[in-house]
This record gives C-alpha cells, structure tokens and sequence, in this order.
C-alpha cells in the first residue's frame, strides 16, 4: 500500500460537460454510449490531463415566459446518497453495482476521486437505467488529492472508509459550494473518539490509526455528512459504537441499507440514534440509489410557479413531508400516487413563513426554491436559515429580476409581486441555479442564467427535462 503524494493524482478535474464524458482512463473524449465526443465549441476550453481532456464549460441557459406544465418526469438517483455509496465501496475490495446514478459532475468527480486511489470506475446509461460499477482493488492509494477534493465538499466522506480499513488517509481540506463556513471538526473528533490521530499542514489532513475502535459519540449538530462518514468507518472498527443526535435524513438510511448488504450490522439508521457492531471484513454489494428528493423538489416547484400538472415518477413523498406541507399552504395540491407524486396549481400561491431545520424539517436545499416561489406570491413571508452562513447570496440575482427581498441576518423578508423581469444572472451554487432557472420560466422577456456548470453537479439534462414539461428553455454556449 503506497501512500504516495498529490503527484500521485491519476485524473483530472470534472466538471461543466464533462457530465456528458465516459468515466474511461483514456486520452480520448467519449459519451457514456461509447461515441466520440465532438471538438469542442466556442464556449469551451479544454483541460488536458495524464489521463483524460474535460471540457470546462461556460454554458448558460436561456430560458422565455413559459405557460403551464404539463407531463410526466421521472426523479433520478438522489446525488447525496449516490456520493457517499460510491465512497462506501472502498471498504471492500471487489467489484460493486451502484444502479439509478445519475449523469452529473459530482458523480464524475467522485469517480475521479477514487481512481486517483486506484480503483476502476465505468459509468453506462443515463436516468433510471444509469449505473455506476466500481472495482476496488485489495490495496489503494489513500489520498484524496486538492485538484479533485476543492470542486467538491462531499469527497470528504473518503476519510471514515480509508482510516476504517487501511489504518491511514490523506485527504485535501474540502470545497464545494459557496455558501458559507462548514468546518470537519465534527468529522475528525469523532474519529479521535474512534481512535484515529490527526496532522493538518499544507492544505491537507493526514490522519493514522492502528485500528478503530468503537465508542459513543455524541455529535454537537445532526450533520448529514458526519453522520455519514462516522457511520462508514464505525462498520469495521472493533466493538460497538454508538451515535447520538445523528442526522436522520432518508440518504443516511440508504448508505445502512447498502453497508448492510455488504454485512455490516447496523440498527437505528434514519432515526437520531445508530447503534454499529463493527465486524472482521464487508464483501462487495449491489444496490439501487433512492430517489432525489431534492431533484423532485424543483419539479414540483416548477409546476407551483407555472402552474399546470405534472406527475413526478419516483418521487417519495414520506421523504418530502414538510416541504410538501408548506406548498400545499401556498395553495398547491401534492397527492401521493402508485407511481410518484401527482402536483398541481393553479393562479397564484400564498406566502407562508418558513424556516430551515434538520431533516424531516424543511431541508436548506430546499429554500432557493420557496424563495422563489415567494418571491410572486401574494403577500409578505420571512424566510429564516438556521443551518448554514451565506446562503442567501443568491437573492441578489432574484432582485435583478425584480423580486422584493430584504435580508437581515440569517432571515429574508420576501414581499411578493405579479411578475418577474427576465434578466442575466449567475448561478452560484447548484440548488440556487436550479431555482434561477425556475424564476426563468415564469419571468417576462428573457432570462439568461450563467454558470450552467453548477447546476451540472446535482442535475442531468435539466433543460431537456423542463423542456419536456412544456417550458421554454435552451442551452448555449457563452461566445
């Protein structure tokens, strides 16, 4: 097992179009159907690396005043879940079928992220019928390297598998999106808890232990990627260790129910306490990705602001209960069906307070889009942000387009109006472009949102799939 250094980086950096790129270790540009990627247009630039070319992106979407949806889309993998999946296949050496993986950055990132430790990652098919399979070789490279590391946050859940199986980690401190400070010292103290010992020099974390081992840990705040991470190196640790006031998101209950079937034993997963008996050794798994909530979220968003119908397949609606709450106070109809969930609206919807919580509160990624949808309701709603710092920088765009918003602190006074003005914007981060986009529809004139790229890491083919719906969007290049 070689720890090697951040020259050790076997791929590059994938982000933009790089969505639409096989995950192949090759010179060439292919799509996920094997076929050469066309030369890139005005608009793109490549980056060449020792193993393979993306395409930095510049793409933008244009979007016009759109009447109402109308049809069926099918939600795809939950890209929160998918990550740290893909993460917990470095606990056992093998081949592994992650199946619903959606066509996205992140997942192309993170699949960078784990053949820069060795490991062989193909990705086939799009939507529903994506899948991702991933051989994990008996010994790897431990190092999550910066130039992969610093586009994404979520590659951090790297550390808890490597420390859990190989004893040692090098992981670049982490990026993500731009909204605010999120330190790891969860992440680190509960692995001191567990046994580990750490160094942070030169923009990296470099953590060792002779082998975990289990005991109570009693996390601060419930978070999502902590609980995650502690969950994965607790399976191999040697006795039981306990979590308290653990996050309690579905996305945590589906990484249990895929450690589980490689032969973890874990009880309590999606409730705020996870009891883990670490076992000797997991066996590779198969398994099906649940579906995104968040990803549902938007389409039903969409329909509250252009109104109309739309079923949204696969849609979990016992994921979604406070959200779907809150719209139907707003004056939507959200019903559950056999096959997803079945949203409507009509005129225009009702302002109502909201505020964000930990999981089954309504979710911070979540409130780009309510914002929005306030934005033209008809009256005065507060919107307060109780998980994360400067998740508001979005709101400056939505003033742009005429939206009557005033923040003071972690809360926004959203007064509502008739109607948006089209207007260029930039997207900052995936969730708030995602809601840019949805103002687009239901804007006058024209709408040019920028920084298509974000939105790239958390969804597959947005436009075509609004598009579908009935709304009036493309997708350019910038000259």
């Amino acid at each position: 097992m070689a720890l090697g250094g951040t020259g050790g980086l076997r791929g590059g950096v994938a982000i933009g179009e790089l969505a639409v790129v096989a995950h192949r270790a090759d010179d060439s540009l292919r799509r996920t159907d094997g076929s050469r990627l066309r030369a890139p247009t005005a608009g793109c630039r490549l980056l060449a690396t020792r193993s393979r070319q993306y395409c930095l992106a510049v793409d933008r979407f244009v979007l016009h005043p759109s009447g109402p949806l109308h049809g069926t889309v099918c939600v795809n993998g939950a890209k929160n879940s998918v990550l740290k999946l893909m993460a917990a296949c470095l606990l056992a050496p093998g081949v592994h079928r992650l199946d619903n993986v959606p066509v996205i950055s992140d997942v192309a990132i993170m699949s960078d992220v784990l053949r820069a430790m060795g490991a062989k990652v193909v990705q086939e098919g799009r939507g529903a019928q994506g899948h991702l399979q991933i051989t994990i070789p008996q010994d790897v490279t431990p190092i999550a390297p910066y130039e992969l590391v610093e586009k994404m946050r979520a590659s951090i859940v790297v550390l808890g598998p490597l420390l859990a199986r190989y004893g040692t980690a090098r992981v670049s401190m982490p990026g993500g999106d731009d909204f605010g400070y999120r330190p790891i010292d969860f992440h680190l103290s509960a692995f001191e808890d567990l046994g580990a010992t750490f160094v942070a020099e030169h923009g990296y974390v470099d953590g060792h232990c002779d082998h975990l081992v289990g005991a109570r840990i009693v996390l601060q705040f419930p978070s999502h990627t902590a609980t995650d991470n502690i969950l994965m190196a607790a399976v191999l640790a040697k006795g039981t260790t306990v979590i308290e006031n653990a996050a309690r998101e579905p996305e945590i209950a589906d990484l249990a129910s895929m450690l589980t079937e490689m032969g973890a034993r874990i009880h309590g997963a999606g409730t705020s306490r996870i009891e883990v008996e670490g076992v000797d050794e997991l066996r590779p798994a198969d398994h099906r990705a649940i579906p995104d909530r968040v990803e549902a979220a938007t389409f039903v968003a969409a329909v509250g602001l252009a109104g109309g119908e739309v079923l949204v397949k696969g849609a979990r609606h016992e994921h979604m209960d406070m959200l779907l709450e809150k719209l139907r106070q707003m004056g939507m109809e959200c019903t559950p069906t056999d096959e997803g969930l079945l949203a409507s609206a009509e005129g225009h919807r009702h302002s109502v307070d909201v505020a964000t919580l930990p999981y089954p509160g309504v979710a911070t990624d979540y409130k780009p889009l309510l914002v929005t949808l306030l934005s033209v309701a008809d009256g005065v709603a507060i919107v307060s942000e109780n998980l994360f710092a400067g998740r508001f920088r979005y709101i400056d765009e939505l003033r742009r387009m005429g939206a009557k918003i005033k923040t003071e602190g972690h809360h926004a006074i959203v007064r509502g109006v008739p109607r948006l003005s089209g207007a260029r914007v930039r997207a900052s981060d995936i969730r708030a472009g995602a809601a840019l986009v949805l103002a687009g529809i239901v804007a006058d004139g024209v709408t040019d949102v920028s920084g298509a790229e974000h939105i790239d890491r958390g969804y597959e083919s947005l436009d075509q799939r609004l598009s579908a719906l009935g709304a009036n969007i493309e997708r350019v290049s910038s000259p």
